[in-house]
């Protein structure tokens, strides 16, 4: 099996780059390959996912429009600060009922609260979190976002909710990045663009958090965080093609080759969830996940069906 793996995991991650391949799709590929086969390339995946996720959002910033972007920020400030501050306190109060571990449930918090993976990461680099503490919730966190990107555009569907709509409660409620742009990306094109500026400007949270939870624990004030620079990277590229209006067309070029890396990302995420990352997912921390995430997910769609 593990040498059908060597061949197999290349030649598929080629496929993904096909236009007849999903978001949803490569990541369940991902996913099935890794369970069923193995992943040998375990180590350069998950490199190679955080460099592919980095140029992506930096390539899709290159077909928005930096005053949409501004506006759209603006309109969605409201429902970031009240989404985190409720993750925070639902989560907190999760955490202790069901008596887990106090480093996992911060990071399953943050993790929901903000933008899964990098959230967890430079929560868990400030904390000096265990591995099995980060391998826990990044488990959650990457099959949460495995079920999102196929249950909400079907829940969105089903109620007739506007691109804007959907591009909003899939920033506010779903974990990474990579998900809300795989959720939105056949929703619409402004879906897209809601989604992944108001979840953008949701991940710049990190930063404050991540400094915040440093000064909570002084005992690990000098262990820094990493920073999300992919972040400025998307606001360049969005702020050149704005205000450039000559290179929209290789903006929009640029972008169509970005959306192929992100189903790209998809497939090597889903390839990154391996069976020992599976088998750490406890019961009560899958179950603090589960509910805070679903008791998230309702409130924001609740918010943006009434709200807007």
């Amino acid at each position: 099996m593990k040498m059908i793996a060597y061949y197999i995991l290349p030649l598929l991650a080629l496929f993904s780059l096909s236009p007849w391949v999903s978001s949803g799709a490569a990541l369940l590929m991902g996913i099935l390959t890794t369970i069923i086969f193995g992943n040998p390339y375990n180590i350069q995946t998950k490199k190679i996912t955080q460099t592919t996720l980095s140029l992506a959002v930096m390539g899709l910033g290159a077909g928005m429009n930096l005053l949409v972007i501004g506006s759209v920020g603006l309109s969605g400030i409201g429902y970031t600060i009240v989404g985190i501050a409720s993750a925070f306190f639902f989560g907190n109060i999760l955490g202790k009922f069901l008596k887990i571990e106090k480093d996992t449930s911060l990071l399953i918090v943050v993790g929901t609260a903000i933008c899964g993976g990098s959230a967890i990461a430079a929560v868990a680099a400030v904390i000096r979190a265990k591995s099995q503490e980060v391998s826990v919730a990044l488990g959650i966190v990457f099959l949460l976002n495995a079920l999102a990107l196929f249950i909400f555009p079907v829940i969105g569907h089903y109620l007739n909710l506007s691109e804007g709509q959907f591009g909003l409660w899939c920033a506010l409620a779903i974990h990474d990045t990579s998900s809300v742009v795989g959720a939105t990306l056949h929703y619409g094109s402004h879906a897209l663009e809601v989604g992944t500026t108001v979840k953008l400007a949701r991940a710049l949270w990190i930063i404050p958090v991540a400094m915040m939870v440093g000064m909570l624990r002084p005992k690990n004030q000098h262990n820094t965080a990493k920073k999300p620079w992919f972040i400025l990277g998307f606001l360049l590229a969005a702020a050149v093609v704005t205000f450039i209006p000559s290179l929209q067309a290789i903006g929009h070029q640029i972008e169509m080759i970005s959306k192929k890396l992100m189903v790209l990302t998809l497939f090597l995420i889903g390839a990154n969830l391996t069976k020992e990352t599976l088998q750490s997912v406890g019961i009560r921390p899958f179950v603090q996940g589960v509910a805070l995430w679903i008791v998230m997910a309702l409130g924001t769609l609740v918010g943006v069906t009434f709200g807007r």
